[in-house]
């Protein structure tokens, strides 16, 4: 690591700050704002490129004729691209905020698909923007269950920074008084069409334990005063959200948390900065700061301060802390007990089905509604009752096609283009998002030999299934089967997509937080156990996966954890 006096020796006005922020994602723009509202001179440090809101979201305006590929990609970017391509999300409009195949590349132990976006804002440019707090059992099950560490925080010590965030950010949906799927601050929420709403009713009326309600998203239906003061206005339902919105409709680090902290005079913002490590100082048992390396130019620098969140991205939390090696910690920051970069875990997206629904077809709908109807987590809840462990959500929609379909005798000609223009029948779509079980053999870990273009060892994954998740697939199988067919839905078709680990882009863990730090790496405030001003509240923090979507609860411990720093270092 180098000699810490003549790190010492380097501070100067420019280069030392109250805070260090490394990433500028969902969580890090959060832990920004809370420390800038309160006074304290923070950095951010961002890997890519700066990215401003409005400015440079230069296809939110395209119309889909003007482009090259309408909306593909050329056969030479997919295959320059294969992990890359695999993402819905990725296409010629968006191609631009997504981090390609060879920009940064890892080891694959097990295969593994790292969706990423190194830019100022981060993934918080492309997320889905699907928002639900995590319930109670969330937080009891795994440590009740025997698969995971008791989380050393609660529901309700979380719930008061689930309004705070909520409130900031605009929060579409309703307040359904489910214990499974607790409320949160809602403004008012998106419609189900009439297919959807029928479905509904089949199941909340034929299952006790099941009930379909709209789904949350981070989208304004009716922005509040606080999200005009940010500059953000109402979702327009385009449906062209990847771009990034001119209107500020969904929320991003770049329309909300950033500019905001920008206003107070307090943030500093430096993008092209790849964090190399975290610096420990043996003395005082702290760390002192960070060493960058230049993207462009790959030159050196030091970065110093009295608090550093780390807030990478799940893996690279886990790259710099396991490269910031010093005399006391050989094996990675704060990893006494071989923690670091164990016990990942994922999402379950592997299952889904497919049907058709010929009722309703005196009704369509219009605009493009940001989320689907969810089905919370009837599986597990209050008791292990099923033959795996964890659970999972659901979500379904429908919608009516007017192309690419069958007519009926038809192949060509006026009377065939006249009957395609007409809706089809209901298409359903269903899927799962799937808990899975946090193991130590579920890791990554540095390459001994290799290096990327900056001098850090490539990151190496060895993440993957197990019987828990087949098991587990089986159920949603067929239990979304049996909801469908109850609901009228015929021509079921069972999808088992076989993805790799990753293209969820939900990973956790690696740095996971609990109360022995021989079995964990942060604490309840999520602060190293051994390197207490060093905090972590990305994905990398989580001890377990838990049902729900996860980026409102890396805003909710990412605002509790900046408000117990500024309140322990100021």
């Amino acid at each position: 690591m180098g000699n810490m006096k003549e790190h010492h020796s380097l501070k100067n006005e420019t280069n030392t700050f109250q805070a260090i922020v490394i990433g500028s994602g969902i969580s890090g723009g959060w832990v920004a704002k809370e420390l800038c509202d309160k006074g304290i001179g923070t950095l951010m440090l961002e890997r890519g490129r700066d990215v401003r809101h409005l400015r440079d979201y230069p296809t939110a305006t395209t119309d889909p004729w003007e482009f090259s590929y309408r909306g593909d990609l050329p056969h030479d970017i997919k295959q320059r691209n294969p992990i890359a391509s695999r993402c819905y999300a990725f296409e010629d409009a968006t191609e631009h905020f997504f981090v390609k195949d060879n920009e940064h590349p890892y080891i694959q132990e097990k295969p593994f698909d790292w969706i990423r976006g190194y830019q100022l804002g981060g993934r918080s440019l492309i997320w889905a923007r699907q928002t639900q707090r995590w319930s109670r059992f969330e937080f009891e099950k795994p440590a009740r269950d025997g698969y995971s560490i008791k989380w050393p925080i609660t529901y309700d010590e979380l719930a008061p920074w689930y309004s705070h965030v909520e409130k900031f950010v605009g929060i579409s949906g309703e307040r359904n008084g489910l214990d499974v799927l607790p409320d949160s601050e809602v403004l008012s929420a998106w419609e189900m069409n009439k297919a959807e709403a029928s479905i509904a009713t089949s199941i909340n009326e034929g299952y006790a334990d099941r009930h379909a309600v709209i789904g949350r998203c981070a989208h304004l239906t009716e922005p509040q005063p606080i999200h005009q003061e940010q500059g953000r206005g109402k979702c327009q339902a385009r449906n062209l959200c990847y771009r990034g919105c001119p209107y500020g409709g969904y929320f991003s680090s770049n329309s909300g948390t950033i500019p905001w902290a920008e206003k107070t005079g307090n943030l500093t913002i430096k993008t092209d900065a790849v964090v190399h490590s975290i610096l420990y100082d043996d003395e005082s048992k702290k760390a002192i700061g960070v060493k960058v390396i230049d993207r462009l130019t790959k030159e050196e620098s030091f970065y110093f301060s009295d608090i550093v969140f780390l807030n990478a991205g799940s893996l690279n939390s886990n790259l710099v802390l396991l490269n910031s090696v010093s005399d006391r910690f050989p094996n990675g920051l704060s990893n006494d007990h071989d923690v670091l970069g164990r016990y990942m875990a994922f999402h379950h997206y592997r299952g889904s089905l497919t049907a058709t629904y010929n009722k309703d077809l005196d009704s369509y709908y219009s605009g493009r509604r940001p989320t689907s109807i969810m089905i919370p987590n009837f599986r597990n809840v209050k008791k292990q009752d099923a033959d795996f462990q964890g659970g999972y959500m659901t979500f379904y929609s429908t919608s009516r096609k007017a192309w690419n379909r069958k007519v009926e005798g038809q192949q060509y000609g006026v009377d065939y283009k006249r009957e395609l223009s007409k809706p089809g029948p209901w298409s359903v779509y269903m899927m799962m998002q799937g808990e899975t079980i946090p193991k130590k053999t579920n890791r990554v870990y540095l390459s001994p030999t290799e290096v990327d273009e900056w001098g850090v060892p490539l990151i190496t994954t060895s993440i993957d299934y197990d019987d828990n998740d087949e098991r587990m697939l089986r159920d949603f199988l067929n239990e979304g089967k049996q909801m469908l067919e109850s609901a009228g839905c015929d021509m079921i078709s069972e999808h088992d997509s076989q993805q790799a680990p990753g293209l969820d882009i939900h990973t956790m863990g690696g740095i996971r937080m609990g109360s022995d730090p021989t079995t964990s790496m942060v604490d309840k405030h999520c602060r190293l156990h051994h390197c207490q001003n060093v905090y972590v509240t990305d994905g990398a923090c989580m001890s377990s996966t838990g049902v729900q979507n996860p980026s409102l609860t890396y805003m909710a411990l990412s605002a509790r954890a900046a408000e117990h720093a500024s309140a322990t270092f100021k």
